[in-house]
């Protein structure tokens, strides 16, 4: 293995120094496109879509659980996918194992699903078996198909106006590899992490940043 140069303190400290105005440029790049995101047009759900849940039948509106936003990923666990019956796929398994204690995503009035073809007591055992909580449904129709999600992973964005259902924003292929934090997964949706210095548009629900911030037992609310 040839390494690169080996430098003095002071070198390696002006070579990092050179590397963090990139890095300052491409996170002020990722809040340029997490503000694009919240101005996304929104697209009206009209179909009504089933699902199969733990405590049985639901619709996507049931899958908000009482918040405004809903972000759903599409997690290949079922017949015919490398892994079952005892694992869902190797990549989306990696997608689970990096998702975030859902407390403070919930405190954003957010709620993450999976959705996979697994019958629920697969689901629940597989769950189980490592270690994740995330609720995770059972598709029952077409949600797949008409999502982007029935030939490889993906995750959509929704929020809802009362019983209206609008789709906001969709990530797959590589785009999934940068999710799993509350402040990804956030980003990606239409109000975005909803603090002050946030470019967003008016009347959009924004907090001080840190204001919000608890320990993950200790939020209050649904």
């Amino acid at each position: 293995m040839k390494t690169p140069p080996i430098v003095s303190a002071q070198e390696w400290e002006a070579a990092r120094q050179e590397l963090l105005v990139e890095e300052k440029r491409l996170t002020r790049a990722r809040d340029a496109l997490a503000a694009r995101r919240r101005r996304m047009p929104w697209l009206k759900v009209d179909k009504a879509y089933e699902f199969e849940g733990p405590g049985g039948p639901a619709t996507l509106r049931d899958l908000f659980q009482g918040r405004r936003q809903l972000i759903v990923y599409r997690a290949f666990f079922e017949p015919g996918v490398n892994g079952w019956p005892d694992h869902a796929c190797v990549g989306c398994s990696m997608v689970a194992d990096h998702v975030g204690n859902l407390a403070h995503l919930n405190a954003r009035d957010t709620t993450l699903v999976f959705a996979s073809r697994a019958p629920q007591p697969d689901i629940e055992r597989v769950k189980t078996r490592m270690g994740w909580t995330i609720p995770w449904y059972t598709l029952t129709d077409d949600f797949d198909t008409d999502f982007g999600v029935n030939d490889w992973h993906g995750t959509n964005a929704f929020i809802h106006d009362a019983d209206t259902v609008y789709r906001t924003y969709f990530i797959n292929a590589r785009g999934d590899e940068a999710l799993g934090s509350t402040w990804t997964y956030l980003d990606m949706t239409a109000l975005g992490r909803q603090e002050t210095w946030e470019d967003s548009p008016e009347t959009y629900p924004q907090s001080a940043p840190y204001t919000w911030w608890h320990w993950h037992d200790t939020y209050n609310g649904p």
